[in-house]
């Protein structure tokens, strides 16, 4: 049996018949045919019939999914169609579902329903039509948001950015005018990255005007860095932002705050320790060697101290401890401002020497 014959009766036992002209179909169908299942069988046993048979050219069929092979031999000759007897064991689905919202029932499915929605929105705005509009319209929210998140840290969960959005979205369903001829998915887009857009601005702690001033200075550091092809200097990106040095440097001390990051974000890394950016930071804490070298210090600076004499206790007490001036202090002791300078002076001189000293005897 030859190829062409093996494709014919195989597509046949699957319920499949030839493509045919309209005046040839009505001839055909008076003209008794076999069933499918006797085509299957008699196909499934090419032995019984003496002869073995080459193989059909083309997909197979995997169990009894006909109408995957359906669609693989209609998209790949379109010399075949779906014979009466598979079209009446389809059961239609009892509703669409909007692949892109995944919203079930979906009541909008075509054009035409979509202007009658409108229309009868725009003239009794009941509740259930503006729910239909906004599932229908739904994935522009998805579509803007995606868009934003592109440009904003990781921190910001883009699911925060699909709620800001709906609101814009209902907000545009309300306020759209269909008469005026514009198209709503232009209308809406706007809307919609703007309302995405006021809620990130109301949580941001940072003024607008630093952020602006912050894509200033880096937009003219991407200019300078591609002109020179080396990295920009303070006095080149000044001039470039038509200001001065110093308030270039101000600007910095600006935007200086803007690289913040959580503490308990996790990093990303190839290990199965998972670590945040707080496990990185250094441990300012005093460990055990400082916690004995600040005693050792203290100890040597008492026994230093004790050698010396009244006055000169009396002068590092007043301005160490008690933050009084020389003046202030030559009140106190009765002298002259110099002489208590004089006295400070060598009361520093004389500690100096004493922990160079154990210094030396240390080492």
């Amino acid at each position: 049996m030859s190829a062409a014959a093996s494709k014919t009766r195989y597509l046949r036992a699957l319920g499949f018949e030839p493509r045919v002209p309209q005046d040839e179909s009505d001839a055909r169908s008076s003209s008794p045919s076999p069933s499918s299942s006797e085509l299957l069988q008699e196909s499934a046993n090419p032995a019984d019939r003496g002869t073995k048979g080459p193989r059909a050219k083309g997909p197979r069929a995997k169990g009894n999914s006909s109408t995957k092979a359906h669609v693989e031999w209609l998209s790949a000759d379109g010399e075949w169609v779906r014979g009466n007897q598979v079209i009446a064991a389809s059961t239609p689905a009892p509703y669409s579902t909007n692949p892109l919202t995944l919203a079930g029932p979906v009541a909008i499915e075509s054009e035409s329903e979509l202007s009658t929605v409108w229309a009868r929105f725009k003239e009794t705005e009941k509740q259930a039509d503006r729910d239909d509009l906004i599932v229908y319209y739904a994935p522009l929210v998805k579509y803007v948001a995606s868009r934003i998140a592109a440009g904003l840290p990781q921190t910001v969960d883009q699911a925060d950015l699909i709620s800001y959005g709906m609101f814009g979205l209902i907000d545009a369903i309300t306020k759209f005018d269909p008469e005026r001829g514009f198209k709503f998915e232009t209308y809406a887009v706007s809307r919609i990255k703007g309302a995405v857009l006021d809620e990130l601005r109301s949580i941001d702690w940072v003024p607008r005007s630093v952020r602006s001033k912050a894509k200033s200075v880096e937009r003219a550091m991407s200019k300078l860095e591609a002109q020179y092809h080396r990295p920009p200097t303070d006095s080149e990106i000044a001039e470039e932002l038509d200001i001065t040095e110093t308030q270039l440097s101000n600007i910095y001390k600006q935007i200086s705050s803007l690289g913040m990051v959580a503490l308990d974000e996790m990093l990303a890394g190839g290990g199965s320790e998972t670590l945040t950016f707080g496990d990185t930071l250094a441990d300012r804490r005093d460990g055990p060697g400082m916690t004995y070298e600040r005693a050792e210090v203290r100890q040597l600076l008492a026994q230093a101290i004790n050698k010396m004499s009244e006055r000169e206790k009396i002068v590092l007490t007043l301005y160490y401890y008690e933050n009084l001036t020389l003046a202030e202090i030559g009140k106190v002791l009765g002298v002259t401002e110099s002489r208590v300078c004089q006295i400070h002076t060598k009361a520093v001189l004389q500690l100096r020497s004493r922990f160079d000293a154990a210094e030396r005897v240390s080492a």
